[in-house]
């Protein structure tokens, strides 16, 4: 009797996977240490183009360092600044908000059980906290304010990465033999962000700044706030827009109620949900070279790997790895299955 062996692809793959496994829990248990590093490779590929640029100016390296640092220095410290100042105060009155936002659900069961509708007032009161949305929008904004705690060792490691990214194409060129593609893959990665960056930022503001405009004609407390959670949390892909949304939203029915609380209401999520969510998701698949469906998982899976950091590096991450399994003929089938959709003339070519 032949005895059967097992196929020869088999035993590899299982390996592969399994040191796939592996290698996602080792970073998921170093994600307290990693994060300072990704935030600020993140931010020197942001910034090296404007290095590049002064050096061009005939501006020594270290002085075109120092330059962009200081100006993105005080750009952290004045947003740190407002945002500080608006979660104190936003903080010190959030405990009437939150007893009027469960005045108000009692009254609508109320209302309900007037029409017949025989509501379990106590039951659902016990599973529902409408007090919940508020303290959810001061936990956001604590954990927003907890990303600067790193802030030092963010910016020094900055500087040594903006330092050293002028001979970093050299390196390339030495540890890889000149090799052509893998300059071309570095450009791609570098220009892809850029225009992720580029048309986040500029969604973004579009959004923070619709929102405080409206919130501030309708009469809705703490507008610069709501419009600040708008810019930042528009960052992260799609929820982001919606988490940004529930606090104001709340805040402006409870303060106004009746129809011009559901005006603002309604104002807010077409500015602040229908731009993120159906604008937005179109304009950034074509920008960045993924499909709109892999930046929504990109977005759940780096979440569950590095937290509400993990959410804002996701697209920066995702295409990373895009990009690395484009450089080989066996994996560049899944960096065409993370891409947007084939154009007709490549797919019958």
């Amino acid at each position: 009797m032949e005895r059967k062996e097992p196929k020869r692809g088999a035993v590899p793959s299982l390996l592969s996977m399994a040191a796939v496994v592996v290698v996602i829990a080792g970073v998921r248990e170093a994600a307290e240490l990693l994060i300072p590093f990704l935030l600020a490779i993140f931010i020197a590929v942001i910034c090296a183009p404007s290095v590049f640029w002064l050096q061009k100016k005939k501006i020594p390296r270290w002085a075109a360092v120092l330059l962009v640092v200081v100006v993105l220095w005080c750009g952290i410290l004045g947003l740190a600044t407002l945002l500080g100042s608006s979660v104190n105060n936003f903080t010190s009155a959030m405990p009437g908000y939150q007893a009027s936002l469960e005045q108000g659900f009692a009254k609508l069961l109320a209302w309900l059980n007037g029409f017949g509708l025989n509501v379990p007032t106590a039951s659902i009161q016990e599973q529902i906290d409408p007090g919940a949305a508020m303290r959810l929008a001061r936990g956001v904004l604590t954990s927003l304010g907890g990303v600067l705690t790193n802030t030092f060792l963010i910016m020094v490691t900055v500087i040594f990465i903006l330092l050293e990214a002028a001979s970093f194409p050299v390196k390339l060129r030495t540890a890889f033999g000149n090799s052509d593609t893998t300059m071309d893959a570095f450009g791609t990665f570098a220009g892809g962000i850029n225009k992720y960056l580029a048309i986040k930022s500029l969604m973004s503001l579009v959004t923070g700044v619709g929102v405080w405009i409206l919130l501030t004609l309708v009469g809705v407390d703490f507008p610069v706030l709501w419009g600040l959670l708008a810019f930042l949390l528009n960052y992260v892909p799609t929820i982001g827009s919606i988490i940004a949304a529930v606090p104001a939203v709340l805040l402006a029915l409870i303060q106004l109620g009746g129809a011009q609380g559901l005006g603002g209401a309604a104002g807010y999520l077409v500015i602040n949900i229908a731009i993120a969510n159906f604008v937005e998701p179109q304009m950034m698949g074509r920008g960045v070279g993924l499909s709109t469906l892999v930046v929504f998982l990109s977005l759940v899976f780096w979440g569950w790997v590095f937290g509400p950091i993990g959410m804002l590096l996701s697209v920066p991450l995702t295409m990373t790895a895009k990009i690395a399994l484009g450089t080989s003929e066996k994996s560049r089938w899944l960096a065409i299955m993370l891409g947007p959709e084939v154009p007709p003339e490549s797919a019958e070519s």
